[in-house]
């Protein structure tokens, strides 16, 4: 375990010569985290990260290995090994009660095609189960029905005891990429480009057995579904490889809003070879969502988007965040966004109000406001101006992790112990809040003076 004094986001080199990312001054004072703890134990890539508690928490990757640590210290406090395989999937979930207790579990999928439980208080693993015919790539807890459910080339329903209740025949060879909850015992399962709504039929007193029940198929993406969240009682948002953003409503299913940002084949040739030069596939695909009640926080590409859920229309963007594809964005509760990149960086912005400069009407489409999708580059220019001044915020650079040497997979944000990222360098990054440290050092030393007698 390492512990480093940071004073600023210095530039590695490269990233100033790059005009259209925003850049921190050298001070940064409105960033926190100037000293970082850097904790070895994987030997490949880490790529989950999952909050047990308070102060602990537990990170998984490529070498199979599940490691809990002390979110305040830094120490290593237990190894979970007995996957062959890399993890595909971690989640928690309370046990069955302990005399008065719940004890939390750990539970993990593997490329190995088995799914294991822990003891994260012993790190003794409870139960092994592998019946599986493919990789599970997600997990999900419906505390309310007390199941968990498992997605794969099928989706399975289990119980505490890892039992498995009832399953869905073969769905699809590339499997389910991500599932939610949703109202009245359902779930939503992203398949492809697909989504489909499975409805959960728990025991009754004519029926001893649970069953799993298709209800519906959406079929509204063009592309594959990279992210599925949800964003409130009220709607689930999807997001596809080609910059489709669809709102749901959670109850009937239908289409709250759409955005789109791809450009269309039926366009001039001109026009499509700027916009292919402009950019790279990549750069349009939503890799991550995070909301609040009011916006949906989208990471495309690049960039980072800031979608209003009543308005429905962008109001604030950073087209060129980071430089290179951002993996994952949290919301903090300070009107600040945090998210991390495969450059290797970790970026804080603040969401600001701006006087609103135009009222003139402007095309709502999701990138629209970029140009794309026009007959020629002069008709583009107005749009683009008018776009700009309509967002009514605007994303602020406020902070600039640099610590990690490749790409950061996530990261967790405690609110009393600071900042932790996993990488593709092996390494966990503890960020600290220089400030508090430095008085918590102060503390323990007053205390161990006047402890000794030393004080007066």
């Amino acid at each position: 375990m390492l512990r480093w004094l940071i004073g600023g986001g210095r530039e590695p080199p490269g990233l100033a010569e790059k005009s259209p990312l925003q850049t921190v001054g050298e001070e940064q004072t409105q960033n926190p985290y100037t000293e970082l703890i850097v904790l070895k134990a994987h030997h490949d890539i880490v790529r989950f990260l999952v909050q047990l508690d308070h102060y602990r928490f537990a990170s998984a990757g490529d070498d199979g290995i599940v490691v809990v640590w002390n979110a305040q210290t830094g120490e290593r406090l237990l190894d979970l090994s007995g996957h062959t395989q890399k993890i595909t999937a971690i989640i928690t979930f309370p046990s069955l009660k302990s005399g008065e207790e719940k004890n939390q579990v750990i539970l993990t999928a593997s490329a190995d095609r088995t799914i294991q439980a822990w003891d994260c208080d012993t790190g003794r693993q409870i139960q092994r189960v592998s019946c599986f015919q493919s990789t599970v790539k997600c997990l999900t807890v419906l505390q309310r029905l007390d199941v968990w459910l498992s997605g794969g080339n099928d989706l399975c329903v289990w119980n505490q005891e890892l039992d498995l209740l009832c399953k869905t025949g073969h769905l699809s060879d590339t499997g389910i990429s991500a599932l939610i909850e949703i109202p009245k015992n359902c779930v939503v399962a992203a398949i492809g480009k697909e989504l489909i709504i499975f409805r959960l039929v728990a025991p009754t007193e004519g029926s001893l057995e649970w069953d799993i029940l298709e209800v519906k198929r959406l079929l509204d993406h063009q592309d594959n579904i990279l992210s599925l969240v949800n964003v409130n009682d009220l709607s689930f948002v999807t997001g596809s490889h080609v910059g489709e953003l669809i709102v749901w409503d959670i109850l009937d299913w239908t289409m709250q809003a759409y955005e789109r940002n791809f450009w269309d084949p039926s366009l001039q040739l001109d026009t499509q070879q700027e916009i292919k030069l402009y950019q790279k596939p990549n750069d349009i695909s939503i890799h991550h969502f995070t909301c609040d009640e009011e916006n949906v926080f989208a990471a495309v590409g690049r960039g980072l988007y800031v979608y209003n859920l009543q308005m429905k229309r962008v109001i604030a963007c950073q087209k060129t965040a980071h430089d290179s594809n951002v993996l994952h964005i949290a919301k903090l509760p300070n009107r600040q966004l945090i998210s991390c990149s495969e450059d290797g960086s970790v970026r804080i912005w603040e969401l600001r109000e701006k006087q609103q400069l135009a009222a003139e009407p402007v095309p709502t489409g999701f990138f629209n406001m970029w140009g794309f999708g026009r007959a020629n580059k002069q008709a583009s220019q107005p749009v683009k101006k008018q776009q700009e001044n309509a967002n009514s915020c605007s994303l602020e650079l406020i902070g600039d992790l640099i610590g990690h040497s490749s790409s950061v997979e996530m990261f967790l944000y405690f609110e009393d112990h600071g900042l932790v990222t996993c990488s593709a360098d092996h390494l966990i990054i503890l960020w600290k809040n220089g400030e508090q440290e430095s008085g918590l050092r102060s503390l323990k030393l007053f205390q161990k003076l006047e402890e000794n007698g030393d004080l007066y």
